[in-house]
């Protein structure tokens, strides 16, 4: 109990030195427009995150813990390392030249580092909350949501402290909010939910040693190059250059992503719904369920019929059962073998015995009243 606070009071006190700093860079108003501005593209990049997870929702705690690594830890970390780099920098180059070794070298090797430590610690210590491809995708989507969230508040406040709101177009917060907010919300995460991706293929590989550690250290490397070309396009490029880049390379990385991320998503269905029929011949879900379980639509108007009939808590309950179901079938296509596995494999299963039950109870008494 002890170290989950001590870890939630360090991530405070990371946030308000970020917090701090930026204040006495751009001043308090100047941090008051760009967390406002920031606000839009951060929740248009969670809520997409949140759509991906639909299937096999992550625990709330994690997502937000997660989020916060991002806004508050990551950004301290990095902005503490490039800030050095700039200097050394500029010490062995010349002056100016410390911000394109910032930019280009220590950004993309730090920045995608710690972003993806809390992907890291959640595969390692709770493995049984790691799927594989899309729960990667969502944890590191959520670590670089939270980083992008505290570096748009910098860049939007300075871009306000220093040419107020500008016209839109070349100059200002709205021309920043343009470039950042509009045209590339996806930019930090795309490049770490690569780390996401190769430890989501480590977590299903549980036979190889060396594939396990190899991927996601080839990922990393991907999402380092991507972040370095994307920041040598916008620091050592013109507006021609940045554009190519842009349109050639992060556009259709960003199409291919979405692909991968609908395609996963139509595999986790295929495997909840050939798990299913077991299930219901082995009594653990009813027979009549098996057509409301294995499609997302489904199980929303499900909830929704809860909810109109019994309340708040029969349509969470209903929810809950819905997601325990999802995660036994899940680890019953991966199940290995041994004591572990078996009793991992009972817990969850009484965990759906119970959410049922609970649901149940709920939905009757809910039309008794």
């Amino acid at each position: 109990m002890l170290l989950p606070v001590i870890g939630l009071v360090g991530v405070a006190l990371c946030g308000l030195l970020v917090v701090g700093l930026a204040t006495v860079q751009v001043g308090v108003l100047a941090v008051v427009i760009g967390v406002v501005a920031a606000v839009v593209p951060v929740a248009l990049v969670v809520a997409a995150f949140l759509w991906i997870d639909r299937w096999e929702p992550e625990p709330a705690k994690l997502l937000l813990l997660t989020f916060l690594w991002g806004a508050c830890v990551a950004t301290l970390t990095a902005l503490l390392i490039n800030d050095t780099a700039q200097t050394v920098g500029d010490l062995l180059l010349g002056s100016g030249n410390g911000s394109k070794v910032s930019a280009i070298v220590s950004a993309p090797l730090v920045e995608e580092a710690v972003k993806a430590v809390p992907v890291v610690l959640i595969l390692w210590r709770r493995s049984q909350e790691f799927d594989g491809v899309v729960d990667g995708i969502v944890y590191a989507g959520f670590s670089a949501a939270g980083f992008a969230f505290t570096e748009n508040i910098y860049y939007f406040g300075r871009a306000f402290a220093e040419q107020g709101f500008g016209d839109g177009m070349s100059s200002g917060v709205l021309a920043a909010f343009i470039l950042r907010g509009v045209l590339s919300p996806f930019a930090h995460p795309l490049f770490t939910v690569l780390i996401g991706i190769g430890l989501g293929l480590a977590a299903q590989n549980t036979r190889s040693g060396r594939v396990r550690i190899l991927l996601p250290l080839a990922a990393y490397v991907g999402a380092v190059f991507l972040h370095a070309l994307w920041n040598a396009a916008a620091t050592l490029g013109g507006a021609a250059t940045f554009l190519n880049v842009y349109f050639l390379i992060m556009v259709p990385m960003f199409v291919g992503m979405l692909l991968l991320v609908l395609w996963q998503r139509r595999r986790e269905q295929r495997i909840i719904a050939r798990a299913l029929p077991a299930m219901a011949a082995a009594g653990w879900i009813a027979r009549s369920e098996v057509r409301l379980l294995a499609d997302l639509r489904q199980r929303r108007r499900w909830r929704r019929q809860a909810r109109r009939e019994s309340g708040r808590e029969a349509a969470r309950a209903v929810g809950e059962y819905q997601a325990s179901v999802t995660e036994l079938a899940f680890l019953r296509r991966k199940r290995g073998t041994g004591a572990a596995a078996e009793a991992r494999h009972d817990e969850l299963l009484q965990v759906v015995r119970a959410s049922r039950a609970e649901a149940v109870r709920l939905a009757t008494a809910g039309q008794e009243g």
